[in-house]
């Protein structure tokens, strides 16, 4: 369970602040269907060597915590921006392996924090990953906020890669 936040200014909706609680997204992510059964993924080493790939850096984490209802998976994932982590929130179609949505939970930097903007997250809609784990479709940037933007898409291709790695193992399981 991540903890819940509190920042200072976070009156105001144009500066840092946590702005969504895990249950708040959860419940966003979900909506009128089952409730979310809270699972852990442990990352077998091809995985994290696939998320290595993307960026050079080590994945941090032998596990992850995921929810799921039905095919659909939620990953609550932190990267930072220039500094500092911002926790963001994916889900992901289990039948097309595509970001249903993206919501910036947490946002600690002092700029950037456009990015929480649905003008921004709504690019992310029904992006998969393409051969290479690269995403599908192209993200628009925002100016003054390109580290910021490039972790929000970093988290993103995470996402999909573990959503996948769930699910092929899933379909291991079953066949078996």
């Amino acid at each position: 369970m991540l903890p819940n936040l509190v920042f200072a200014g976070s009156g105001s909706s144009d500066v840092a602040g946590q702005y969504l609680t895990v249950e708040e997204f959860l419940q966003l992510s979900f909506e009128g269907r089952a409730e979310p059964s809270p699972t852990v993924y442990w990352l077998p080493a091809d995985v994290k060597a696939r998320i290595k790939l993307l960026n050079g850096r080590d994945f941090p984490l032998l596990r992850v915590r995921y929810w799921s209802v039905n095919d659909d998976t939620a990953w609550i994932l932190e990267e930072i921006g220039k500094e500092m982590p911002i926790t963001i929130g994916v889900v992901i179609d289990g039948q097309s392996m595509a970001v249903k949505r993206v919501e910036i939970l947490a946002f600690r930097e002092s700029r950037g924090w456009e990015v929480r903007h649905p003008f921004f997250t709504r690019q992310f809609d029904n992006v998969a990953l393409n051969k290479d784990d690269r995403l599908s479709g192209h993200i628009d940037g925002i100016t003054g906020a390109t580290l910021s933007v490039r972790a929000v898409k970093h988290v993103a291709q995470v996402a999909l890669i573990l959503a996948s790695a769930v699910q092929r193992a899933a379909d291991i399981a079953a066949s078996e």
